[in-house]
């Protein structure tokens, strides 16, 4: 099944992760200059991320439930269009209750249709390659933060916050589009294998028995639940790092440019993570990678100089970005290729709500506390809260015939 057209899959997942995860996740750079533009609340403004990330989540699992059924091209040509309609809404937002509906709404929505969709399809290319093809498309993601991110907040700091978001929704189009059309289904993708613990024809999609046997496994109960706590504990130093940063006398650009350093390490993370989980067993890899983390977070509270933070910056850069492809690595042991798309926009959604959590909260805790201390102690025991929850993971062995591993 594996051949060279995989390695197309995998760049142009590649780039169309980097620039639709880049869009969405500049909000941080966006948020003082709108606050201060139109004074609306911090929290009002995070609580557009957080609508994005619960969205993102519910529609990424309709998403990939559909990309089983009629491939990743369609859904991810819909995510590019809907993604760039999202932003050029939000930058003409007279009001925060719309730029929350169409940010919230709209992107979210958008964004949900390429992860599970890209990863399920880049699983389904490869075969002996598998880990490093995944580590190479998540790569897109961690590369984001340090190209969308400054770009974004230079265009703020020249045109104001309303064209920049423009110029980037209208950078969408021009860049997702035409990648789309390199997006191929697998040629054995959906071949005639059985789902679990039910009969399937010969390239028919997975019977709804077998989705439902699939999200009740123990496998996708703790994969779900690791990921959502992972993400939780990131979700709010992320959003709120680069405010953090400026209230302790950086300046906007030396602030944003930790996202930079944060996907540099991530790239590092994400190969370096995937080599060793290749040789010391995934789970073993997760489990430290979320310690890591905790322990990252934690260490935020004692910041003072920007300096400080790019080196902080590195190590949770390193620890979150090489954890989060190596759940796609484990979902494809667990489960056969027909059920790939559900099972990951499944963890998504659930990774999602997670997400959604940080910037609210971290929003809600400034705007009580006047600081962010307690968003580091939460995040961090929300971290450690993971890595116990990884403890438990069934031991991963590849299905055989398209078969789910026993409970």
């Amino acid at each position: 099944m594996e051949n060279r057209y995989g390695w197309v899959i995998v760049a142009a997942g590649a780039l169309i992760t980097c620039v639709a995860m880049g869009a969405m996740f500049a909000l941080p750079v966006y948020l003082q200059p709108m606050a201060d533009e139109t004074g609306w609340s911090r929290a009002g403004i995070s609580l557009a991320m957080t609508f994005a990330f619960i969205v993102m989540g519910v529609a990424g699992f309709g998403w990939g439930t559909v990309t089983d059924r009629i491939g990743p091209r369609p859904v991810v040509l819909i995510g590019s269009i809907m993604l760039g309609v999202g932003l050029f809404v939000a930058s003409r937002a007279p009001n925060l209750l719309l730029f929350q509906i169409a940010y919230g709404g709209l992107c979210g929505a958008s964004v949900g249709a390429f992860f599970a969709p890209i990863m399920a399809t880049t699983l389904a290319w490869f075969d002996k390659h598998r880990s490093l093809a995944v580590s190479l498309v998540s790569i897109g993601g961690g590369v984001a933060p340090m190209v969308v991110t400054p770009l974004a907040s230079v265009l703020i700091s020249t045109y104001g916050w309303r064209s920049a978001m423009l110029m980037v929704a209208i950078a969408v189009w021009a860049i997702l589009v035409p990648a789309t059309f390199l997006i191929r289904r697998a040629p054995a993708a959906l071949s005639a294998q059985p789902a679990p613990q039910a009969a399937v024809s010969a390239g028919g999609p997975a019977p709804r028995s077998a989705l439902s046997t699939t999200l009740r496994s123990p496998q996708f109960i703790v994969l779900a639940a690791v990921f959502c706590l992972c993400c939780a504990a990131h979700s709010g130093p992320i959003f709120h790092t680069v405010s953090y940063a400026m209230l302790c006398g950086a300046t906007s650009l030396a602030a944003a440019s930790i996202y930079s350093v944060e996907g540099l390490a991530g790239l590092v993370g994400r190969l370096l993570f995937g080599f060793m989980g290749d040789r010391f067993g995934v789970k073993r890899v997760i489990v430290g990678g979320l310690v890591l983390q905790a322990a990252g977070i934690y260490t935020y509270i004692y910041l003072t100089e920007i300096s400080q933070f790019y080196m902080l910056a590195s190590v949770l850069g390193l620890a979150y970005g090489g954890v989060m492809p190596l759940y796609a690595v484990l979902a494809r042991d667990y489960f056969p290729p027909q059920v790939m798309g559900t099972v990951l926009g499944g963890i998504t959604m659930l990774s999602s709500i997670g997400m959604a959590i940080g910037p609210i909260g971290g929003g809600w805790i400034f705007d009580t506390f006047g600081d962010y201390h307690w968003l580091y102690v939460s995040s961090a025991a929300i971290g450690l809260g993971a890595a116990l929850v990884a403890l438990t993971f069934p031991r991963p062995s590849v299905p055989q015939a398209g078969q789910l591993q026993p409970a």
